[in-house]
């Protein structure tokens, strides 16, 4: 076994445990077994090969009890954003850009005992997103708990698909004006 005990994943209603192997390796997807990967923001990615598959229950914990709001932090302030609001308003006046959405990372510590399981029941009863997951690997410093409305992507063999739901559709002569729009941005 690597890791902890406690690590896990449970992903579209299936609980995984036995965590057998964890490899930055994406290469190491192609033997068997179930895999739950984490594409960081930055950094390797993280494979975890899990020998224990069935279908998840009920979160059987403590509800969700996270940090405080003092503690969270933004990783724009005031003066940032009214920066970038500005900059983006230069970029669209100058016909640079068509849309942009200028986002910022909140983050918090976790408090001592705080189950990354409970969080993802919280977000599945909040936001029964259908591509919701929780992968907790602590001893790799691992976790995360994500609602999704949309599959970032799929792996089957050789076959990788993705389907996010902005600006798609099933072939390009049936995109909108508005759909062609967001996929040349």
């Amino acid at each position: 076994m690597v890791g902890s005990e406690r690590a896990l994943a449970v992903v579209g209603g299936t609980l995984c445990t036995g965590l057998a192997d964890v490899t930055d390796d994406l290469s190491a997807l192609d033997s068997r077994g179930f895999w739950a990967v984490v594409l960081p923001f930055s950094g390797p990615a993280v494979c975890a090969r899990f020998t224990d598959v069935r279908p998840a229950q009920p979160w059987p914990g403590a509800p969700w009890r996270g940090p405080r709001p003092d503690r969270w932090r933004s990783s724009l302030d005031r003066d940032g954003f009214q920066a970038g609001v500005r900059t983006i308003r230069d970029a669209i006046a100058a016909g640079d850009v068509y849309q942009v959405n200028l986002t910022r990372r909140l983050s918090a510590p976790l408090p001592r005992g705080a189950e990354i399981g409970a969080l993802g029941a919280a977000l599945a009863e909040g936001n029964p997103a259908p591509y919701s997951a929780v992968v907790d690997l602590p001893a790799h410093g691992v976790r995360v708990a994500s609602a999704s409305p949309e599959r970032f992507v799929r792996r089957d063999g050789d076959l990788v698909a993705s389907s996010p739901i902005k600006g798609t559709a099933a072939t390009a002569a049936e995109l909108s004006d508005k759909d062609r729009a967001e996929n040349v941005m």
